[in-house]
């Protein structure tokens, strides 16, 4: 019984200090990878980087780790109009089998999803709106986004009619979609009237509908869907063979 014990005591013993050797190794891993995103992606800040799974240096031994969860915040995507950007408040993305390069200088994801969300302002200072005609002797500018519930975008509209600006802005619902993987496009559900006077669509759409690329996403993942939410639209991720590093 006494050397069953101590076979007992050392077995606990030995597991503690592997559980903590695998702790530090990770904890290790994860900022080196920190890192190395941080590079690949030219991002301004480090990103989280954490390892799931236990243990990790089985995963290690294995050449695959089973699931890495990365977040960025401010990630300055690319909007396809030359040097201009567009910021991505908060991207999430869990990565799964993750293969690695025996001295980690590359790491591939075999799959990935996230999330991301673009605040109304940016959307509306990415999208350009500007004053226009919208039928003879009325102009019209969108001047406000915000969230219209039931995952719509009320779109907020000003107008002057016959050189009198109307006292309120004129709202309309929208629903956003993703177009081709790399486009959040907004459609108003239907026409704003404006002193009582409903301009031709093809001129009132020109100004209230309007499409905002968003490409360049770390490691080539893509939009998947869009829905309007309280602080912006919210951004469904995906993506196969997703590089993290190298």
């Amino acid at each position: 019984m006494r050397a069953l014990r101590v076979l007992l005591i050392v077995a606990v013993i030995l597991g503690g200090i592997f559980v903590i050797v695998d702790r530090v190794a990770v904890g290790l891993a994860e900022d080196e990878a920190a890192d190395r995103l941080k590079a690949t992606e030219n991002l301004a800040t480090t990103p989280d980087v954490s390892i799931e799974g236990f243990p990790f240096l089985t995963q290690v031994a294995g050449g695959s780790l089973d699931e890495v969860r990365v977040g960025i915040e401010g990630y300055e995507a690319a909007t396809g109009e030359g040097a201009q950007r567009i910021r991505i408040d908060d991207l999430r993305a869990d990565m799964r089998d993750v293969e690695f390069s025996g001295d980690f200088g590359s790491a591939v994801a075999g799959s990935a999803t996230g999330t991301a969300t673009v605040a109304y302002d940016e959307l509306l200072r990415t999208a350009k709106s500007e004053t226009a005609q919208v039928a003879p002797g009325i102009t019209a500018e969108v001047v406000g986004l915000s969230d219209g519930g039931n995952g719509k975008i009320k779109v907020e509209v000003e107008a002057t009619v016959l050189g009198t600006e109307l006292p309120e802005p004129v709202s309309v619902l929208s629903s956003v979609t993703v177009v081709d993987g790399d486009t959040v496009r907004v459609k108003a559900d239907a026409l704003p009237e404006f002193g009582g006077v409903v301009p031709a669509e093809s001129r009132v759409r020109r100004i209230i509908d309007f499409e905002q690329r968003i490409d360049g996403l770390p490691g080539g993942i893509r939009l998947d869907r869009v829905e309007a939410a309280r602080d912006g639209v919210e951004i469904t991720v995906k993506g196969s063979d997703v590089r993290l590093a190298g």
